[in-house]
């Protein structure tokens, strides 16, 4: 959520930074002084007429004392009560249209970002070299088909499109690709989260992306007692809401914590012809970092984050890239992001495994998560998040890039002592 001080204070400003992002918000701007200028005078004049019945009340004992009418002072003190509750009335709708708005803008752009979309995205570094092969090499879906890694027709049966079964060397592959990740964030120093898988309406809220883009995620009615829970699409919705409504003292900053979800996407649409197999899909494995920081501290954070994401891709031997987001193309809630893009032979390009995003105060003061300063101040504090890796576009690359001719896969160093062999065969060989 925006300061709504600072639309008040810069309200062209903010119009400027939003458009970045491909928003035109000059209504919501000017809906949002009008509805906060009301508010704030349905406040004024309600406390006015809250202590002119307070002083009215006062009046009824001296009265009676006196032996005088009462009438006309209990006939004015309703009609206060009446005015006070219509006041009331209208200023709750007034909160509610302006908490409506304000809730639905998107976070503004760091200054530094372009404006647009994936067209003005900015490629950082490059680390390592293209695989170039002496042979004819096969895409992912054929190499994990014919090792026996994935099961994607039994899957489909089990689930319907867009779901895949992991078995036997593809299933230890995966989890020996979690298991990398945790391994390393743990040496890290990051504490690990283990989060309820359905979260609750308040928790997408939070992290931005309710009410704007609830239809993207699975929701779950509970018939017996009314209850309604939304299946996580990404932990950062479960690790943003951790400490919603807290107050932490500044000697408890920064909070680094990590945690392995599945994760359930209602991918909408088609899929592209170079996104079949496991590039896309409903329920994908991640490992998720995420940070709470002071704002001073934000910065520093945002670049440990891509470090750490640069780092465990680096780890498994992959060539790829770190790009630096347009505005357009940063998600809703985050004022900042880089990606890490692997290469994936057979699709010719790059694809991304981690998304590194610094959302400075906005999702703090949805979820109202402060930090008391040393001194007394209390303010917002700013949180990050970034994947520290979604297999399902990591496995893909790993078979594509470790392929040999005869159809097998050298398995990355960092994984053979969980995978348990050096190569993965096809059977029989």
């Amino acid at each position: 959520m925006l300061d709504i001080k600072y639309i008040k204070e810069k309200p062209e400003e903010v119009i400027a930074r939003l458009a970045k992002k491909g928003k035109d918000a000059k209504e919501e701007i000017a809906a949002i002084i009008e509805l906060d200028d009301r508010r704030r005078a349905l406040i004024g004049e309600t406390e006015q007429l809250k202590a002119e019945k307070n002083k009215t009340s006062k009046l009824i004992p001296q009265y009676k004392k006196e032996g005088r009418d009462t009438t006309g002072i209990f006939a004015e003190m309703k009609k206060l009560g009446d005015t006070i509750a219509e006041n009331d009335a209208r200023l709750k709708e007034t909160e509610e249209k302006l908490n409506g708005i304000l809730l639905c803008l998107p976070n503004l752009p760091d200054d530094d970002l372009l404006p647009g979309g994936k067209e003005n995205n900015q490629p950082l570094r490059y680390w390592g070299e293209h695989r170039t092969f002496d042979f004819e090499p096969k895409n992912h879906v054929d190499l994990c088909t014919n090792l026996g890694l994935i099961d994607y027709p039994r899957g489909t049966k089990l689930a319907g499109s867009g779901f895949w079964i992991y078995r036997g060397m593809g299933a230890r592959l995966e989890w020996a690709l979690l298991n990398y990740f945790i391994e390393t964030h743990i040496a890290d120093g990051y504490e690990m989260i283990l989060p309820p898988h359905m979260l609750e309406y308040e928790c997408g809220l939070t992290a931005g992306q309710f009410p704007k883009f609830a239809d993207e995620v699975y929701k779950i009615e509970n018939p017996t007692d009314g209850r309604v829970h939304y299946m996580l699409p990404t932990a950062e919705a479960a690790l943003a809401s951790i400490y919603r409504n807290e107050i932490l003292s500044e000697s408890d900053l920064p909070k680094k914590m990590f945690s392995y979800t599945p994760c359930f996407r209602r991918e909408a649409g088609s899929y592209r012809s170079d996104e079949r197999g496991m590039v896309r899909g409903h329920q994908f494995n991640k490992v998720e970092m995420f940070q709470y920081t002071l704002p001073e501290a934000s910065d520093a954070a945002f670049e440990e984050l891509v470090t750490k994401a640069e780092n465990l891709v680096k780890g498994l031997g992959f060539h790829f890239r770190t790009v630096k987001l347009a505005a357009e193309d940063c998600s809703a809630s985050m004022a900042r992001t880089y990606d890490i893009e692997i290469n994936i032979p057979s699709m010719n390009g790059y694809k991304e495994v981690s998304s590194v995003s610094n959302a400075r105060d906005y999702q703090a003061r949805r979820g109202m998560i402060r930090v008391k300063r040393a001194d007394g101040r209390i303010e917002y504090v700013h949180t990050l998040n970034g994947s520290g890796l979604a297999t399902s576009r990591v496995l893909p690359a790993l078979v594509e890039q470790n392929q040999n001719a005869d159809g097998s896969v050298n398995v990355p160093d960092v994984l053979k002592k969980w995978v348990g062999v050096d190569v993965i065969r096809p059977e029989g060989k």
